[in-house]
């Protein structure tokens, strides 16, 4: 018998036809990012701003 290799999709959770989703996690994360650190530059220059005049 040939049971000790497991190649069943439900137990690998793998299919037959993935995508590498790479591109678009670096995608959602620049998304979501640069809008994120420009905020905090710009809440860095007000606070600096708020503080010293």
């Amino acid at each position: 018998m040939t049971d000790d290799v497991v190649t069943d999709n439900a137990t690998t959770g793998k299919t037959g036809g993935e995508v590498n989703r790479t591109p678009l996690t670096i995608l959602a994360w620049l998304w979501v990012g640069v809008p994120l650190l420009y905020g905090l530059y710009e809440l860095i220059i007000k606070v600096a701003q708020l503080f010293t005049g």
